[in-house]
């Protein structure tokens, strides 16, 4: 869609004062804009400043800057184990709800920083149904989505709306709608994608230990996961993350308004 056969390279194996022609990579999976306790990554106001230092020293020109489009990808780990929302203390749906906003808000003053440094559009991905993820539809068997996270992804997609819909060249990418049109188990429901898919809510990739992981294996090399014989027919890969196939179907569906965004003239 972009022109490119693969994501810019990452900042973290880019040499020093260059910047590739397609582009860089800050992110860094785990990552949220809170910090992770267990794990050791910046957050996403610190990838903003690495690329704000770059933009600064002229490594990243003002020529690139005005050909460019961002993508903040923020994808639910600040609402998962170890993170302040699974960590803190709440005594009320208000004290979730400022939660939430908060996270909306530190994701609002980023882009603003982008696009004060100068990036002409930005990309932002609103959170996917996170209680359809086999992480939390485990527990029924894989049948139904948990309805409270899904309702948490909402409340968060709902202030990232209101927030972002007052800025110019800020588009939404709607990661829910698109996800929710391919899961839907309603008889007639769903996008003509939704019957590519055998199995919408169990992976793919499945430990056979309690507590396990996709790909992990025992010290003797023996392999402690099961593997679905189709991937292309199912949607997840693991506990959070879709398949090759899933991921091609939630950005087939994304592609008609993403081109139509990057298409626009740039509001000054």
């Amino acid at each position: 869609m972009l022109g490119l056969n693969e994501a810019p390279p990452a900042y973290e194996l880019t040499s020093d004062q260059s910047s590739d022609s397609s582009g860089m990579t800050f992110a860094f999976g785990g990552a949220g804009v809170f910090k992770v306790k267990t794990k050791k990554v910046p957050t996403l106001a610190a990838q903003v400043q690495t690329f704000k230092r770059l933009v600064n020293d002229g490594v990243i020109s003002t020529h690139q800057l005005h050909h460019s489009v961002a993508l903040i990808a923020i994808s639910g780990n600040d609402y998962m184990s170890d993170s302040d929302f699974e960590t803190g203390f709440y005594t009320s749906f208000d004290d979730l709800d400022t939660y939430i906003g908060n996270v909306a808000t530190e994701i609002l003053d980023n882009v603003a920083q982008l696009q004060m440094l100068g990036v002409r559009k930005v990309l932002v991905n609103n959170l996917h149904p996170i209680g359809c993820t086999p992480l939390h539809t485990s527990s029924n068997n894989y049948t139904t989505c948990d309805l409270l996270g899904n309702y948490g992804a909402s409340v968060h997609n709902k202030y990232l709306k209101q927030m972002l819909d007052e800025r110019d060249n800020v588009h939404i990418l709607d990661l829910y709608s698109a996800f929710t049109d391919i899961l839907n188990h309603a008889p007639g429901g769903g996008s003509d994608q939704s019957n590519d898919f055998d199995g919408k809510l169990t992976p793919c990739c499945e430990s056979t230990d309690e507590g396990g992981f996709c790909g992990e294996r025992s010290h003797s090399g023996k392999r402690l996961y099961d593997l679905c014989e189709n991937p292309d027919k199912t949607f997840y890969w693991d506990q959070t993350h879709p398949t090759h196939a899933g991921w091609e179907a939630v950005m087939k569906a994304l592609q008609q308004p993403l081109t139509e965004f990057l298409d626009e003239d740039y509001i000054a």
